[in-house]
């Protein structure tokens, strides 16, 4: 049995803020779109789709973790529940930017 909260679900979608398709990471899993960074609250453990809110997570700030590098600061639109996400690699280099000018 695997008591793990972290379940590896890595799928391409539509993003429901910008609207443009977004394929899967391949190295990891795809938690957030890379163009606008918006999220969608599914989740309650990372992967396990067991949220019912169904929100859109609205990046808000970032960090900077000295393992993980950037983490994204996310803040439920419906809820106001807040996430954190580490960025990927194929993120909008300037929309990072501008999170990083919100701190």
């Amino acid at each position: 049995m695997n008591n793990s909260l972290f379940t590896e679900i890595d799928e391409s979608f539509v993003c429901e803020n910008c609207g443009r398709k977004v394929e899967k990471l391949g190295y990891s899993c795809r938690n957030h779109c890379p163009y606008c960074l918006h999220s969608k609250h599914v989740d309650i453990n990372p992967g396990d789709r067991q949220e019912k809110c169904h929100g859109i997570l609205e990046p808000i700030g970032l960090e900077i973790d000295g393992k993980k590098g950037y983490v994204i600061i996310f803040k439920c639109k419906k809820c106001g529940k807040i996430r954190k996400n580490k960025a990927a690699k194929d993120d909008d280099m300037d929309e990072i930017i501008k999170l990083s000018a919100k701190h």
